[in-house]
């Protein structure tokens, strides 16, 4: 089934143009009725699909969909409002991005599907790391599956220049220890949110990042 009409998109186009409370007041029926109700329909929907195969999965939608509303304290940037719809599939939902699950974002420019470990915890960095380093060859093998290749590319992250000592060996055999984070992502055309198969494609994306998301999970919560 299609969650969302042409006018998904055709909302945020025109917001972009318009990004002040006055045309949002004016349009909010219409932010409710073509975005804002599907994609937590949509989200609710990807929650009890993953929960089939995740029966730890105990979240709902609203606590995983970020505001539309933009951050703009320390922002130049003054519009109120973000253009896209955003959400975070996760035991912790928006509020603790240190945990893996899927990413998404919704926007008129692509479909944004992201995973992995955004935020971790000092914490949970030398836990990652620990992992990692006690198992090279199995963590080389996640990253190097033809399918997570394919869809998500390589892991991401910010580096540190200085390695500590403890984790210098391991360096050597996996230079990803240096990453301060370990995410990954995938881009697809706009087109696909108004698709009949946009669930089946996302939780082809879950499949394809759950081991990943499950190693680095099992080495933050060690």
């Amino acid at each position: 089934m299609s969650y969302f009409t042409e006018d998904y998109t055709a909302f945020f186009k025109e917001l972009a143009g318009n990004n002040h409370k006055d045309w949002f007041h004016q349009h909010k029926k219409r932010y409710e009725a073509s975005v804002k109700n599907p994609f937590q329909a949509f989200v609710g929907r990807l929650i009890e699909e993953i929960a089939r195969y995740d029966k730890a999965l105990h979240i709902e939608a609203k606590d995983c969909i970020l505001r539309i509303n933009r951050d703009i304290r320390f922002s130049k940037d003054k519009s109120p409002y973000n253009l896209h719809c955003t959400a975070f599939v996760s035991y912790g939902g928006r509020k603790d991005k240190s945990i893996p699950g899927i990413f998404l974002r919704f926007s008129p420019e692509m479909v944004g599907i992201m995973g992995g470990c955004f935020a971790p915890s000092k914490e949970q960095l030398h836990k990652i790391r620990t992992a990692i380093g006690s198992d090279v060859k199995g963590f080389r093998a996640l990253i190097e599956n033809k399918d997570f290749v394919k869809d998500f590319g390589e892991i991401r992250g910010e580096k540190i220049k200085r390695i500590p000592k403890e984790f210098q060996a391991a360096f050597e055999k996996e230079p990803l220890i240096a990453n301060k984070q370990f995410y990954f992502m995938s881009e697809r055309e706009p087109e696909l949110i108004t698709r009949e198969d946009l669930l089946e494609e996302m939780m082809g994306y879950w499949q394809k990042m759950r081991p990943l998301n499950n190693f680095l999970i099992n080495a933050i919560q060690s």
